[in-house]
């Protein structure tokens, strides 16, 4: 081999691993530009989860109840299921549950679950299961009290923490008056006020009756005192004389002395719009004092029961109940009585079950209004906007009516009627279901002639 070729061959040699450190340099420098690029689209990928999730947000001024797939949107009913008034909320907690058998079970496609919490018939009660439920973030709205002692108490402690409530059978003024207060702005009601219905007892009496003297007697619940004002403050305005306003206890067993004291003024008629207990001691013992024994007596929905002709028999024959008018419901009542039997085997125990199924209704259409769901599957719903959607009810098609509510929560199509509790009722444990009176509708003001325009 010549010196010219080996020189030559070592060039080659030389020049191959410059090649290959060329490479190997570019490589390196290839490797940490890869990395961050990488960096780069994960990054990106992140930032861009957040701002999806930004796009399905749902925001609400006073909170959000978010439903995952396959959790149940979450209705409460606080209702009382024990004691001596217990048909009242069995009745309405049934009236519920069949408006979710109507609605499938489902509501946006989740369960509709439905808890019940007892109130008894007090404010003690309604407080207690306020703050209970209060206490569950789940519960997106509630149906009841029963009691308007109970919602006085806890309405405010449930609209603390963002449950709306629409109760069946509240029927206090105070509840839906202008001057309640805002921590009433959660509560609604498709039960009558007490304005309309003791209006009614007092013209039924004075109308009807031909009644030109007559007592009340309360139990210092706030519904019965409520109730038997208006009926007093009307009375008098028709031209009768209220001889007495007295006031007893639930736990009284011997009222006769109120009694005693209410014959002196000798009336012609005694109404108590009270709740069962004190309503049956007031039944029964009042035919037995003297100048009592033929006083027409009339009570209000409070003891339209079967319990209460359990508890006082053969004395609660020939009295009234003022009560809402079953005649005037829509035509699906018939319907939803059919339901009701088939379901429970027996014919309603009270009196404001489809008070109680047009409040449930009322709710699911409200949040079906409102509620959005996200591309993941989860369900929005919005308190504020929930109670909102609520308060815009307009000719809402209920059983009981159209129900429009008004800025401070009366929902109702008012109609009462006046029922007489025969011996057939007594006997077959049975509510008077076809009205004895009802008042004549008020007639519409002619309308005024316009002048015709002289040519």
């Amino acid at each position: 081999m010549t010196l010219h070729n080996e020189q030559e061959r070592v060039s080659r040699s030389i020049r191959m691993i410059k090649g290959k450190r060329v490479s190997i340099k570019r490589f390196f420098l290839f490797v940490p530009i890869f990395f961050i690029l990488a960096g780069f689209v994960l990054t990106s990928a992140k930032q861009q989860k957040p701002r999806a999730a930004a796009r399905v947000s749902y925001e609400d001024k006073i909170g959000v109840v978010k439903i995952e797939p396959g959790e149940p949107v979450h209705i409460t009913a606080w209702m009382v299921v024990g004691g001596q008034d217990a048909s009242l909320g069995t009745d309405t907690k049934r009236g519920v549950e069949i408006a979710i058998d109507d609605k499938g079970g489902k509501l946006l496609g989740h369960r509709i679950k439905l808890s019940v919490q007892d109130t008894g018939c007090t404010a003690e009660g309604g407080q207690a299961a306020a703050t209970k439920l209060a206490s569950d973030p789940t519960i997106v709205a509630a149906i009841g009290s029963n009691c308007s002692n109970g919602a006085l108490t806890g309405v405010p402690i449930l609209w603390k923490a963002g449950i709306i409530t629409v109760s069946p059978s509240n029927v206090a003024s105070d509840l839906t008056d202008p001057d309640r207060g805002p921590e009433y702005s959660g509560y609604l009601r498709t039960a009558h006020n007490d304005k309309v219905q003791g209006a009614v007892a007092a013209e039924f009496a004075f109308r009807k009756l031909k009644i030109k003297r007559a007592a009340t007697i309360h139990d210092r619940s706030l519904y019965a005192e409520q109730l038997q004002t208006v009926f007093a403050v009307t009375f008098k305005k028709l031209g009768g004389k209220i001889t007495s306003q007295e006031a007893v206890s639930p736990t009284d067993t011997n009222i006769g002395q109120v009694l005693s004291k209410i014959a002196t003024g000798k009336p012609e008629f005694i109404y108590y719009p009270t709740l069962i207990e004190a309503g049956v001691h007031i039944t029964r013992q009042s035919r037995e004092i003297k100048g009592l024994e033929k006083v027409h007596l009339m009570s209000a929905d409070g003891i339209f029961s079967k319990d209460f002709y359990k508890a006082v028999g053969e004395a609660a024959i020939g009295m009234y109940h003022s009560n809402p008018d079953f005649s005037a419901f829509a035509g699906r009542y018939k319907g939803f009585l059919a339901k009701y039997q088939k379901k429970y085997g027996e014919k309603p125990l009270a009196y404001f079950h489809a008070h109680a199924y047009d409040a449930a209704m009322m709710i699911f259409a409200a949040i079906e209004k409102v509620a959005k769901k996200a591309p993941d599957g989860n369900l929005y719903i919005g308190r504020q906007k929930v109670r909102d959607a609520l308060y815009a009810t307009k000719n809402f098609k209920g059983l009981t009516g159209n129900l429009t509510c008004d800025r401070y929560g009366d929902c109702a199509d008012p109609k009462i009627a006046v029922y007489r509790t025969t011996a057939e009722n007594v006997k077959k444990l049975e509510m008077p279901d076809k009205p004895f009176w009802r008042p004549t509708p008020a007639k519409a003001a002619p309308a005024k002639k316009v002048p015709a325009k002289k040519k």
